[in-house]
């Protein structure tokens, strides 16, 4: 093998290693799926501080709400309306039943049901999103 092929072959091992390094930078690393209450979907008096334990939430991951739409809601809120189960003041509001919400940030994030008094019988869901 000459030294003109080697050289050849070591600039082509170069830019196949480029090609790789730059496709792979341009995929979306997808996140994990947590379907909020399993099988038993967003549904009234369900503890949902003993479904988050165990499962981390970073951003990226998606929070499936599965729920019937004439009967419940997803609300996202602040603290305080998550504590209160205060409807007035509200960052999103979900309705179609089968609701995806893609983590966007890191810290705590509040969801709460509010149709009637769902909130207050336990329909609602803290989570901590690490960095």
């Amino acid at each position: 093998m000459t030294m003109l092929n080697q050289g050849n072959q070591f600039s082509s091992l170069i830019i196949l290693y480029a090609i790789f390094s730059l496709s792979s930078l341009m995929l979306k690393s997808e996140g994990t799926e947590h379907i909020v209450g399993d099988s038993s979907g967003w549904e009234l008096f369900t503890n949902y501080t003993n479904w988050t334990q165990g499962r981390e939430f970073h951003v990226g991951d998606v929070l499936v709400f599965n729920y019937k739409s004439d009967q419940h809601n997803v609300m996202q809120v602040n603290s305080t309306a998550y504590t209160d189960c205060g409807i007035d003041n509200y960052t999103s509001l979900f309705t179609k039943g089968n609701d995806s919400i893609i983590i966007s940030e890191v810290g705590e994030l509040w969801f709460i049901c509010a149709v009637g008094d769902h909130c207050e019988n336990g329909q609602k869901l803290s989570i901590n999103v690490a960095p």
